[in-house]
């Protein structure tokens, strides 16, 4: 059984001031970032793109001199939350490019917020009184239907 190959649109290797002198590939697909590392022991990393929840981009001075950067991922997985493209050509356009691709790949999967931050947006419900139950928040704290207040 042969497997589809996706479209790559982009791809690069981790640079070493402004050669590409490394074992370390990057690309991106419609779906997909891959990180391919190592010669003798080689690590394959997929994050499908719908889990990616933010993206940031750095460049050190020495990264500025070799026209290169540093592209942060940060995401909802439980292996590994920070990826980071280190080293690479064209980094606000690689920034840009795994932004619009995530925005577009949400959209066409129906991903809203809920899944990556919890119950409509909330943080957990914590118990505070110890029964091993999350604590509900009380939202019957107004008066009561004479004017007194609850107690």
């Amino acid at each position: 059984m042969e497997l589809e190959q996706e479209e790559i649109l982009w791809r690069d290797r981790k640079h070493w001031m402004w050669f590409p002198f490394s074992f370390t590939k990057y690309s991106v697909t419609k779906d997909h970032l891959n990180i391919d590392k190592g010669f003798f022991k080689t690590t394959y990393d997929e994050t499908l793109l719908y889990r990616i929840v933010d993206v940031r981009l750095i460049r050190t001075f020495g990264q500025k001199l070799f026209g290169t950067g540093t592209v942060q991922v940060f995401s909802r997985v439980d292996t590994q939350k920070m990826i980071e493209l280190r080293n690479i050509k064209r980094p606000k356009m690689v920034k840009k490019l795994i932004s619009q691709l995530v925005e577009q790949v949400r959209n066409e999967k129906k991903v809203v917020g809920k899944e990556f931050y919890g119950m409509m947006g909330m943080q957990p419900m914590m118990d505070m009184d110890g029964d091993g139950i999350p604590d509900m928040p009380d939202f019957d704290e107004g008066p009561d239907d004479d004017g007194s207040m609850q107690g």
